[in-house]
C-alpha cells in the first residue's frame, strides 16, 4: 500500500458515511435513503461555486454540537485515513461552528484531542502491518462578519492547546468579500504567541488574495492553485518558499477549473513551487486521497518522481516536530 500525508482536511467536510449515519441515530433524526444523503453531504458534477459547494457543510454540522459527536467524529475520520495509507495528517475545523448547542470553543478543541487521543490508543493495540497515523489539529478562523470575539478567543486557545496537538490556526469561509487584511490583527497576535499558521486564498479569488496572504505572514496558503495568473507572485512563492496546499477534486468542483486534465500540478512542480496535495473535504467532494494521486497519474501524466516531490513539500510544510518530519523521511525513504 502506498502511503500519504494530508496537510489540509476539514473534519466538517470529511465525515465517513457510516459516521454520520451513526450520529443521525443518537440525535433521532429521522432516516435518509442513501441517495437522499449523499445529496445532503456531497456535490454533484452540477456544482456552481464555491458558494454552493459551502452549503454542503450545513447538514454534518448538525451533527457535532456535542462532546460526543466530536470525539466520535475524530475517532472514526482517523480510523478511515489510516485504513488509506495515511502517516500523517493536520484535520482542520473551526471551533466556533461547534457552538449551537451547549458547547464552547474550548469544549469543541477539547473533544476533538479525545478522540485523536482514543485513536493513537485503539492505534497502539491494533496489530498489522500499516505505518502508524500520526496526526495533529488546525483551528480555523472564519471569514465571516461580525467573528472578531469568536476568532480571538481561536488564537487564544490554540496558544493554550499548543501542547495537546493544536499546531496550528487557518482562515477559512467565502473567500473575497471579507479580503485577508482585515484579518491582520489576528494574525499579528498569532506571530507573537509563535502559532504557526495557514491561509485559504488564490481559490475564489485571483492573486491579490494571495499576495495579501502573504503581506500577512503566512508560509502555506490553503488552495493557491490561481497563482499562475499573476508572474510576480510566482516568483514571490519562490523566493519566500511558501508551501500551497493544493486540493485537485476540490477545485474542480469549485469550478476554478472546468476539466481535470489543466490542472496544473506539474506545471507548479516544474516551476519548483512547493506544491502538495491534499483532499480538502473527502465527503462533499466524493474523494480520498489515494484516488486523487490515481486522478493525478491519469489526467495529468503525474510521476512518481512528481508524487515524491509533492509528499517532501508536504513533510518540510507540516506542523510537526522534527522528530515526527525525521518518521516521515524515513517512511518514503523505504519507497
Amino acid at each position: 500500500m502506498k502511503n500519504f500525508i494530508d496537510l489540509h482536511l476539514h473534519l466538517d467536510g470529511s465525515l465517513p458515511y457510516t459516521t454520520v449515519k451513526k450520529l443521525m441515530e443518537v440525535h433521532n433524526f429521522s432516516n435518509l435513503t442513501d441517495s437522499q444523503l449523499k445529496e445532503k453531504l456531497s456535490v454533484s458534477e452540477r456544482c456552481a461555486d464555491l458558494q454552493e459547494y459551502l452549503t454542503k457543510f450545513d447538514f454534518p454540522l448538525l451533527f457535532l454540537q456535542t462532546k460526543k459527536d466530536l470525539e466520535t467524529a475524530t475517532f472514526d475520520l482517523l480510523q478511515k485515513l489510516r485504513s488509506q495509507g495515511l502517516v500523517y495528517t493536520e484535520i482542520r475545523f473551526a471551533p466556533q461552528l461547534h457552538t449551537q448547542k451547549d458547547l464552547t470553543q474550548e469544549d469543541a478543541i477539547k473533544a476533538c484531542i479525545l478522540g485523536l487521543k482514543k485513536f493513537y490508543n485503539w492505534q497502539n493495540n491494533h496489530e498489522d502491518n500499516f505505518y502508524p497515523l500520526h496526526a495533529n489539529l488546525i483551528l480555523c478562523l472564519m471569514r465571516l462578519p461580525d467573528r472578531e470575539k469568536e476568532n480571538y478567543l481561536t488564537v487564544k486557545l490554540a496558544a493554550k492547546y499548543a501542547k495537546e496537538h493544536v499546531v496550528g490556526i487557518d482562515l477559512a469561509g467565502p473567500e473575497g468579500p471579507i479580503p485577508n487584511k482585515k484579518f491582520k490583527p489576528f494574525f499579528d497576535d498569532a506571530k507573537e504567541m509563535h502559532i504557526p499558521f495557514t491561509i485559504h486564498a488564490g481559490e475564489a479569488a485571483g492573486p491579490e488574495s494571495m499576495q495579501e496572504a502573504l503581506d500577512l505572514g503566512t508560509k502555506r496558503i490553503g488552495h493557491g492553485i490561481r497563482c499562475l495568473e499573476s508572474e510576480q507572485l510566482v516568483q514571490e512563492l519562490i523566493n519566500q518558499h511558501i508551501t500551497l496546499e493544493c486540493c485537485a477534486t476540490s477545485n474542480l468542483n469549485t469550478k476554478v477549473f472546468k476539466k481535470i486534465d489543466s490542472y496544473p500540478i506539474k506545471t507548479l512542480l516544474s516551476r519548483k513551487i512547493k506544491a502538495t496535495l491534499n483532499c480538502d473535504n473527502m465527503t462533499v467532494s466524493n474523494t480520498n486521497l489515494p484516488k486523487e494521486f490515481k486522478l493525478l497519474e491519469t489526467k495529468t501524466n503525474l510521476t512518481n518522481l512528481d508524487e515524491h516531490q509533492l509528499l517532501l513539500n508536504s513533510i518540510n510544510a507540516a506542523f510537526a516536530s522534527n522528530q515526527e518530519k525525521s518518521r516521515l523521511l524515513h517512511i518514503f525513504n523505504q519507497i
